[in-house]
Protein backbone atom coordinates (compact mmCIF):
# COMPACT_ATOMS: atom_id res chain seq x y z
CA UNK A 1 0.00 0.00 0.00
CA UNK A 2 1.31 3.26 -0.46
CA UNK A 3 1.94 6.57 1.01
CA UNK A 4 -1.52 8.09 -0.55
CA UNK A 5 -3.81 4.48 -0.45
CA UNK A 6 -2.65 4.98 3.43
CA UNK A 7 -3.76 8.85 3.95
CA UNK A 8 -7.34 8.13 1.58
CA UNK A 9 -7.72 4.77 4.25
CA UNK A 10 -6.66 7.03 7.34
CA UNK A 11 -8.90 9.82 5.98
CA UNK A 12 -11.92 7.32 5.30
CA UNK A 13 -11.59 5.56 8.53
CA UNK A 14 -11.43 8.87 10.81
CA UNK A 15 -14.61 10.30 8.76
CA UNK A 16 -16.22 6.09 9.91
CA UNK A 17 -15.07 6.88 13.50
CA UNK A 18 -16.30 10.43 13.57
CA UNK A 19 -19.66 9.07 12.07
CA UNK A 20 -19.95 6.69 14.80
CA UNK A 21 -19.54 8.82 17.52
CA UNK A 22 -21.63 11.53 16.62
CA UNK A 23 -24.13 9.26 15.97
CA UNK A 24 -23.27 7.62 19.50
CA UNK A 25 -23.68 11.52 20.68
CA UNK A 26 -20.56 11.90 22.21
CA UNK A 27 -18.32 14.57 22.31
CA UNK A 28 -14.54 14.09 21.38
CA UNK A 29 -13.63 15.14 24.69
CA UNK A 30 -15.70 12.26 26.05
CA UNK A 31 -14.68 9.81 23.42
CA UNK A 32 -10.94 10.81 24.62
CA UNK A 33 -12.06 10.67 28.72
CA UNK A 34 -13.12 7.21 28.14
CA UNK A 35 -9.72 5.96 25.82
CA UNK A 36 -7.16 7.34 28.93
CA UNK A 37 -5.92 9.84 26.03
CA UNK A 38 -6.16 13.50 25.26
CA UNK A 39 -8.75 15.10 23.01
CA UNK A 40 -5.76 16.04 20.25
CA UNK A 41 -5.41 12.41 19.83
CA UNK A 42 -9.16 11.47 18.80
CA UNK A 43 -9.23 14.67 16.41
CA UNK A 44 -5.90 13.24 14.67
CA UNK A 45 -7.77 10.26 14.52
CA UNK A 46 -11.00 11.58 12.71
CA UNK A 47 -8.97 13.57 11.10
CA UNK A 48 -7.17 11.10 9.48
CA UNK A 49 -3.97 12.40 10.32
CA UNK A 50 -3.33 8.77 12.41
CA UNK A 51 -4.75 5.56 12.09
CA UNK A 52 -5.89 3.37 14.90
CA UNK A 53 -4.45 0.05 15.88
CA UNK A 54 -6.69 -2.95 16.65
CA UNK A 55 -6.58 -2.64 20.00
CA UNK A 56 -7.76 1.56 19.96
CA UNK A 57 -9.88 0.17 17.39
CA UNK A 58 -11.48 -2.18 18.82
CA UNK A 59 -11.94 0.05 22.36
CA UNK A 60 -13.78 2.59 19.68
CA UNK A 61 -16.07 0.30 18.60
CA UNK A 62 -16.94 -0.82 22.52
CA UNK A 63 -17.70 2.69 23.17
CA UNK A 64 -20.49 3.31 20.29
CA UNK A 65 -21.68 0.20 20.47
CA UNK A 66 -20.71 -1.67 17.29
CA UNK A 67 -18.80 -3.85 15.85
CA UNK A 68 -15.01 -3.21 14.50
CA UNK A 69 -15.83 -4.77 11.63
CA UNK A 70 -18.37 -1.85 11.33
CA UNK A 71 -15.84 0.87 11.19
CA UNK A 72 -13.69 -0.51 9.11
CA UNK A 73 -16.04 -1.60 6.38
CA UNK A 74 -17.52 1.65 6.18
CA UNK A 75 -14.30 2.64 5.44
CA UNK A 76 -13.63 -0.20 2.77
CA UNK A 77 -13.19 0.86 -0.93
CA UNK A 78 -13.90 -2.56 -1.84
CA UNK A 79 -17.19 -3.06 -3.33
CA UNK A 80 -18.16 -6.17 -0.84
CA UNK A 81 -17.70 -3.90 1.85
CA UNK A 82 -19.52 -1.19 0.32
CA UNK A 83 -22.84 -3.56 -0.50
CA UNK A 84 -22.94 -4.48 3.14
CA UNK A 85 -22.94 -1.00 4.39
CA UNK A 86 -25.70 -0.20 1.87
CA UNK A 87 -27.55 -3.10 3.27
CA UNK A 88 -27.39 -1.67 6.67
CA UNK A 89 -28.38 1.69 5.54
CA UNK A 90 -31.39 0.07 4.16
CA UNK A 91 -32.19 -2.31 6.57
CA UNK A 92 -34.65 0.18 9.17
CA UNK A 93 -36.06 1.98 6.22
CA UNK A 94 -39.71 0.75 4.95
CA UNK A 95 -40.13 -0.53 1.84
CA UNK A 96 -41.12 2.82 0.10
CA UNK A 97 -38.19 4.57 1.63
CA UNK A 98 -35.50 1.93 0.47
CA UNK A 99 -37.07 1.99 -3.10
CA UNK A 100 -37.09 5.64 -3.17
CA UNK A 101 -32.87 5.28 -2.43
CA UNK A 102 -32.44 2.31 -4.73
CA UNK A 103 -33.85 4.54 -7.21
CA UNK A 104 -31.60 7.63 -6.52
CA UNK A 105 -28.72 5.01 -6.58
CA UNK A 106 -29.85 3.58 -9.67
CA UNK A 107 -30.03 7.46 -11.39
CA UNK A 108 -26.92 8.60 -10.17
CA UNK A 109 -24.93 5.78 -11.16
CA UNK A 110 -26.22 5.73 -14.42
CA UNK A 111 -25.33 9.88 -14.93
CA UNK A 112 -22.16 8.84 -13.51
CA UNK A 113 -21.44 6.45 -16.02
CA UNK A 114 -22.44 8.65 -18.93
CA UNK A 115 -19.23 10.49 -17.40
Amino acid sequence: MNKTEQERLAGSIGRAIAKQRVRSQLTQEEVAERLGVGNEAVSRIERGRVIPNIVRLIELAEIFNCEAAELLGQASFHIDDQSSRMKQLLAPLNQNDRKLVIDIVENLTTRLQKG
